[in-house]
C-alpha cells in the first residue's frame, strides 16, 4: 500500500513539510509506503483546455504532472498540502492539481484523499474546502481527522509549537491508514462500486 504526499509549498522544509512528515511517521507505523513529491517550487503551467489529454491520456505539457500520473494511478491514497495565500491554495499547486486530475483517465474510485493546509493565521478552512473538491469529483473518499486538517506556523519552527495541529496530522494519518486498509479488504470481497454510463447535461443548448 502506498500514499503520495504532495508538498505544494515553495519551501522544501516549511510548515507544510512539517505536517506531511508528522503524517509519514504514522503511515510507516501502519506499513504504508510513502513518497513525497515537492511541486511548490516548480514553474507549472495551468490547463489550456486543448483537449490533447482526451485523445492521448496524458497532458500535452510534459512536466511533473505527467511524471506524477503513473505514481498516482498506482497509489492507494494521496495527501495534498498547501500553504494559504489570500485565503486560497498556492496557485502552482492548483495548476498542478487541475491538470493531474483532468488529464488522467484511470479510475480514481476509492483512492483515499486528504488535504492539509498551513498558514501563519487565517484562511485555512476556505483553502481546505477548495482542495477537497478534487477528491469529491473523482469518487474518492475523503479522510478526516479530529478537526479541520490545519497547522499554524509561519515556518517549520513555529509549526512545531502547534501541538494540537500536529496531533491533528497524526489522527488524520491513522484514520487514512484505516480507510486504505478497509477499502483494500472491501475490494477483495466486493469489488468496486458498479458505475452507470455517464450522463452529461449542458446548461446552454
Amino acid at each position: 500500500m502506498k500514499v503520495l504526499l504532495i508538498n505544494g509549498s515553495p519551501h522544501n522544509s516549511g510548515s507544510g513539510f512539517t505536517a506531511l512528515m508528522e503524517m509519514e511517521k504514522v503511515f510507516q507505523k501502519n506499513d504504508i509506503e510513502t513518497e513525497m513529491i515537492h511541486i511548490g517550487n516548480q514553474a507549472i503551467t495551468g490547463c489550456m483546455a486543448c483537449s490533447y489529454c482526451i485523445k492521448h491520456g496524458k497532458c500535452i505539457i510534459d512536466d511533473i504532472v505527467n511524471e506524477t500520473a503513473p505514481k498516482f494511478e498506482n497509489a492507494d491514497g494521496i495527501v495534498v498540502s498547501s500553504p494559504v495565500y489570500y485565503a486560497s491554495a498556492n496557485a502552482t499547486l492548483i495548476a498542478y492539481l487541475d491538470r493531474l486530475f483532468y488529464s488522467t483517465h484511470f479510475d480514481k474510485t476509492m483512492k483515499v484523499g486528504a488535504s492539509v493546509v498551513t498558514a501563519r493565521r487565517g484562511g485555512l478552512s476556505s483553502t481546505f474546502d477548495e482542495l477537497n473538491k478534487y477528491f469529491t469529483i473523482s469518487g474518492m473518499p475523503v479522510a478526516s481527522g479530529q478537526y479541520w486538517n490545519s497547522l499554524h506556523g509561519n515556518h517549520a519552527q513555529e509549526a512545531q509549537q502547534d501541538k494540537e495541529g500536529l496531533q491533528s496530522m497524526r489522527v488524520l494519518a491513522e484514520n487514512m491508514s484505516f480507510l486504505i486498509k478497509s477499502i483494500a479488504l472491501g475490494k477483495q470481497k466486493y469489488g468496486l462500486p458498479q458505475k452507470e454510463e455517464r450522463i452529461t447535461t449542458n446548461f446552454i443548448r
